[in-house]
């Protein structure tokens, strides 16, 4: 019998960290580790777009041991569909054994932070804490519809009017990447509490099948209150970080923190949803202040 690969082996040295692949029957799971301390595993938004959490990650690198990976569906990971809540939880877990990492905090933002939530109550025993930045809440539809909505109503007339031609041609099957990238360019600076100093929108690539179906999948836990019933249950503390002018509204963040009996929330003013590009160093003071990393966490 071939011996089990040693998580050292499946860490390749790369320029400014180090690259990780692990191996499952679907395909390989690839990301990358940077930092010291406590591990963290860092899930970016989306569903179905590329990595973006470079900074964030970074941000938290001067505390912990940071994993970040490519969510299924994109290079260069290479697992595909399903694309499912469900099948998300069973990548997380997949790089926790991979890596041979009995306990993590988990860290998200947007869709990530909901994703870090659902993984933290499908097997809390194997989360230490979670950092849940800026999230698609856990109550009712999460915050879906108002995002969208506030989005909406910030955008400049002739950009709304170009935004809802764009998102009709996804809707009816006619469009492709190229519409929802162009459509992404348009909303982005409108994510900042001020758009016009908003920096500029990462290099990003869209599924739009894992956007569109596991968003399906979401909306059914939704239906079944998969968080609503399990974050009572979470013995792990869990830290809110919402930007106060985000287009998802921060009372999203409060009520999923209420749910989980060691939770807390820390609201960023004057910012929208990416703290760290909009307050630096926010998101780690916010841990600082919470006390996961002086818990050992």
């Amino acid at each position: 019998m071939r011996p089990r690969a040693s998580r050292r082996d499946r860490l390749v040295l790369v320029e400014g960290g180090q690259e990780f692949r692990i191996e499952t029957p679907s395909g390989a799971i690839v990301g990358r580790r940077a930092g010291f301390g406590p591990p963290a595993l860092v899930f970016h938004g989306g569903p179905g777009l590329s990595d973006y959490t470079d900074g964030l990650a970074a941000e938290l690198a001067g505390g912990f041991e940071t994993f970040r990976y490519q969510q299924r569906g994109l290079a260069p990971t290479t697992i595909g569909a399903p694309y499912t809540v469900d099948a998300h939880v069973a990548d997380a877990l997949a790089v926790l054994d991979g890596l041979e990492l009995d306990s993590v905090v988990v860290v998200g933002h947007s869709w990530g932070g909901h994703l870090a939530m659902h993984v933290a109550v499908a097997a809390p025993g194997r989360v230490a804490a979670g950092v849940i930045v800026d999230p698609l809440g856990a109550v009712s539809d999460g915050g879906e519809h108002e995002l969208e909505a506030n989005i909406m109503a910030r955008l400049p007339a002739d950009l709304a009017r170009r935004v809802e031609k764009l998102e009709e041609r996804l809707a009816a099957g006619d469009g492709g990447e190229e519409d929802a990238n162009e459509s992404n360019r348009i909303i982005w600076p409108y994510y900042f509490a001020r758009p016009d100093e908003a920096p500029p929108m990462p290099e990003l690539r869209m599924n739009l099948q894992a956007f569109g179906n596991t968003f399906v999948s979401v909306r059914e836990h939704f239906a079944l209150e998969t968080l609503v019933k399990g974050l009572p249950r979470l013995d792990c503390p869990l830290l809110f970080v919402h930007g106060r002018e985000s287009p998802i509204s921060w009372h999203r963040s409060e009520e999923s923190a209420r749910l989980a009996p060691k939770a807390s929330l820390e609201v960023v003013d004057d910012c929208g949803h990416f703290p760290w590009l909009e307050s630096p160093g926010s998101v780690r003071a916010a841990v600082e202040r919470a006390g996961l990393l002086a818990d050992g966490c």
